[in-house]
C-alpha cells in the first residue's frame, strides 16, 4: 500500500497532472490539499472514469482537502473540533483498506505576529487533540499533508532566510514535535534521516532550478502504521512538469 500527500495548488489547474499520476499507478491513496474548489465543483466524474473514488472537503477559492483512492473510502469526517465558527476546509479523515488516513492543510500563519499566526497555533492544538484520540485507538493511522512547518535546519535550503517566518518559528516547530511525541513517526525522516528532502519550491526567484526548497509536506504514522513502513521518498517528477504545483508528492509504502 503506497500513500502520497500532495498539495496540488488548485485541482482545476493541476487536474491532468493528478489524473496521470493516478493512472500511472504511482500510489494507492492520494491525500490532496489546496483544492481551491467547492465540493460541488470538484471533478468527481474525471476520477470515477479511471476507477478512483473521492472524498472532499472543499471551499471556494481557498483551502480544500481531499482523499483519493481506487479502494473504498468510508467513515469520512470533515473538520476538527474546537472552533465551531471555523469554516476553513483544512481537514478530512477516512478509512481505506484498514488504514485511517487524514489529509491536512495546516494554516500558513504569516504574517507573524498577528491573528493568522495565533490561528495556526490554535489549529495545531486542535490537531494535537484529534491525533491523540486517533493514536489511542491503536489502529494504523497516517496523518499526511501540507503542515506548513519546516521541522529542522536540514529541511530548508537556507536556515537564516526563514528565521522569523511562521513556517520555521520555534512555536510552530514545537507544536509539530508535540505531535511526534504522541508516538507518531515522521515517515520520510525515518527512511532518510539526513540530507535534503525538499517538497516545496517557490515559483519566485528561480527556486526550482536552483533547488532552493523546503520540506513542509509530511506523513506522520502511528506505531501500528510505522511497524509496516517499508519505504518513503519525495517524488520530484511532478514538480518539473509544465504548469506544475509548487509542491511535489511525498509518499510512503506500507507492507
Amino acid at each position: 500500500m503506497r500513500i502520497a500527500t500532495w498539495n496540488v495548488n488548485s485541482m482545476k489547474a493541476r487536474l491532468h497532472h493528478v489524473l496521470e499520476y493516478c493512472k500511472a499507478g504511482h500510489t494507492d491513496i492520494i491525500l490532496a490539499q489546496e483544492l481551491k474548489l467547492t465540493d460541488e465543483n470538484f471533478p468527481v466524474d474525471a476520477f470515477r472514469e479511471i476507477g478512483w473514488q473521492v472524498a472532499t472537503h472543499g471551499q471556494k477559492t481557498y483551502n480544500g482537502v481531499a482523499i483519493l483512492s481506487p479502494h473504498e473510502i468510508s467513515d469520512v469526517i470533515c473538520g476538527l473540533d474546537g472552533e465551531p465558527e471555523d469554516e476553513q476546509a483544512r481537514y478530512i479523515e477516512a478509512t481505506i483498506s484498514g488504514l485511517r488516513v487524514a489529509s491536512i492543510y495546516l494554516p500558513n500563519g504569516n504574517p507573524r505576529p498577528g491573528p493568522k499566526f495565533d490561528y495556526k497555533l490554535r489549529w495545531m492544538e486542535r490537531l494535537h487533540k484529534r491525533a491523540a484520540q486517533l493514536i489511542a485507538s491503536e489502529a494504523p493511522i497516517i496523518l499526511g499533508g501540507d503542515y506548513n512547518v519546516i521541522p529542522q535546519p536540514i529541511d530548508c535550503y537556507d536556515e537564516k532566510a526563514w528565521e522569523g517566518d511562521a513556517l520555521y518559528h520555534p512555536d510552530s516547530r514545537a507544536a509539530f514535535f508535540r505531535l511526534l511525541h504522541l508516538g507518531y513517526t515522521d515517515a520520510l525522516r525515518t527512511i532518510h534521516p539526513s540530507g535534503e528532502q525538499y517538497s516545496f519550491w517557490d515559483y519566485q526567484a528561480g527556486a526550482w532550478p536552483k533547488n532552493n526548497g523546503i520540506r513542509i509536506d509530511h506523513l506522520l504514522l502511528s506505531p501500528e502504521a510505522a511497524n509496516r513502513l517499508q519505504d518513503a521518498a519525495v517524488d520530484r517528477g511532478p514538480r518539473g512538469l509544465e504548469k506544475a504545483s509548487d509542491h511535489t508528492p511525498v509518499w510512503c509504502r506500507l507492507s
